[in-house]
């Protein structure tokens, strides 16, 4: 037997998730566990459609899942995504069927950060060359006697190893 139940809450116990609902009415309050696809954590938001099942153990029945109140996701889409407890996406992992992968949004874009340190590195040394070659040149005074530049210019230290995410990977 299959139902359509109300989360009220969720707990922990011995690592295993465990949800309350309402099952036949306002005083059928049960709590059972939740089976998630592997490697999925999730709690549901207070409120949220579960569907509720029993199993081939007595007393061991459990939610199979929710009614999901923000589907967007195309044919061959897959989207993660996490909520307020009011039920509000708060950010998404949108892998899309055109081979993108939306982290948060679609505003943005992300950088492989090997190619633009490679392009970064020889902006800077161009650009350092130029200082010593500004440096290096000298001026022709109007007396005829020849001096170096006055305001010397300085190389770059600029660096941007900072700005490397080692915990996100891409192509």
């Amino acid at each position: 037997m299959i139902n359509v139940t109300k989360t009220i809450s969720t707990s922990i116990k011995n690592a295993v998730r465990f949800v309350k609902f309402l099952r036949m009415g306002k005083s059928d309050v049960q709590e059972c566990r939740q089976a998630s696809p592997f490697g999925i954590d999730s709690a549901p938001t207070k409120d949220m459609a579960a569907i509720y099942a029993k199993t081939g153990e007595v007393g061991k029945p459990v939610i199979i899942g929710y009614i999901n109140k923000n589907q967007i996701s195309e044919a061959g889409e897959t989207r993660l995504f996490s909520t307020d407890e009011n039920g509000t996406v708060k950010i998404a992992l949108h892998l899309k069927n055109d081979g993108t992968a939306e982290i948060g949004g679609n505003s943005k874009n992300m950088v492989r950060f090997q190619e633009l340190e490679t392009g970064f590195n020889t902006l800077k040394t161009d650009f350092n060359n130029l200082v010593i070659a500004y440096n290096l040149h000298i001026h022709p005074s109007s007396s005829g006697t020849t001096s170096p530049t006055v305001t010397q210019g300085t190389s770059s230290t600029a660096d941007i190893s900072g700005s490397k995410i080692n915990e996100i990977k891409t192509l």
